[in-house]
């Protein structure tokens, strides 16, 4: 399914733009599609995601690998794909040995979402201990410029919309070898790290470069990833930035064309 493929079959919308003069005039603008996207795991209901319905394999495996359901080393999920009038449902099939893990965390979200984060074992479960980072980047403050440069060739849904996150693999030159993109952040993250696990790519001295605020989420899904630096257009909750100091993450926050803030020394 393309990124820019709609379950309406409606690519467009009509709006009354109104100018500051007291002009008029109606136009119709593209929107980016948005659809719940119904992930089950070995027959059981996880998740559903608001999602750009797009890529949705990819979705699946880096979502697992962010739930901790699968680990790198597995092989990549099979997902079968089913599109509704109503949305999208991903079905996939764990190996065996995770199955018990599965189980686990299925009962942790149901009661997660019965009441919120309540009670030690939920927050536990919400802040949970990350492993170290081992991965390292080679890449300069030049090549984190040149990968800015080029961001916005890369989000072609988001340049008719303006309303898309991208998430790009970037080589260690600064040159964007992927990247996906999606109405929400953190799926724009899964796909990505879902493709390079699906079509065995590697960091290989690079970084992974993000649209969006460096939220504790998103550096999580970075270090299970083994992402050797973040780089992120907007700023990091305090939070982020503890959690990705504890597990030996690299950041570079609020990239922008003429200046960064970065954790660690940039040649």
């Amino acid at each position: 399914m393309s990124a820019a493929s709609s379950l309406t079959g409606e690519p467009s919308f009509s709006f009354t733009q109104f100018s500051r003069d007291g002009a008029a005039a109606t136009v119709a603008r593209e929107l980016a599609e948005e659809a719940p996207v119904a992930i089950e795991f070995n027959g059981v209901g996880y998740a559903v995601l608001m999602a750009t319905p797009a890529d949705i394999a990819e979705l699946v495996q880096g979502f697992a690998l962010a739930e901790r359901l699968v680990s790198a080393e597995d092989a990549p999920l099979a997902v079968d794909i089913h599109t509704t009038a109503d949305g999208v449902i991903a079905r996939a099939t764990l190996p065996p040995d995770r199955v018990e893990g599965l189980l686990g965390r299925v009962r942790h979200r149901v009661s997660d979402s019965s009441c919120g984060l309540c009670g030690v074992e939920n927050l536990e479960q919400a802040i949970r201990p990350l492993p170290f980072v081992t991965c390292r980047s080679k890449a300069s403050r030049d090549a984190i410029f040149r990968a800015l440069e080029q961001l916005h060739e890369h989000q072609p849904l988001n340049a008719r919309t303006g309303a898309t996150h991208g998430a790009a693999l970037v080589d260690a030159d600064g040159v964007i070898r992927a990247a996906f993109e999606d109405v929400g952040r953190h799926n724009a993250f899964d796909k990505l790290i879902g493709a390079m696990r699906r079509q065995d790519l590697s960091w290989d001295g690079g970084f992974a470069l993000l649209s969006s605020r460096c939220s504790y989420e998103l550096v999580e899904k970075a270090v299970l990833a083994n992402c050797p630096l973040l780089v992120t257009i907007s700023a990091p909750t305090r939070l982020a930035a503890d959690r990705a100091q504890s597990a030996g993450l690299p950041l570079v926050v609020l990239a922008r064309s003429d200046a960064m803030l970065a954790t660690v020394t940039l040649e």
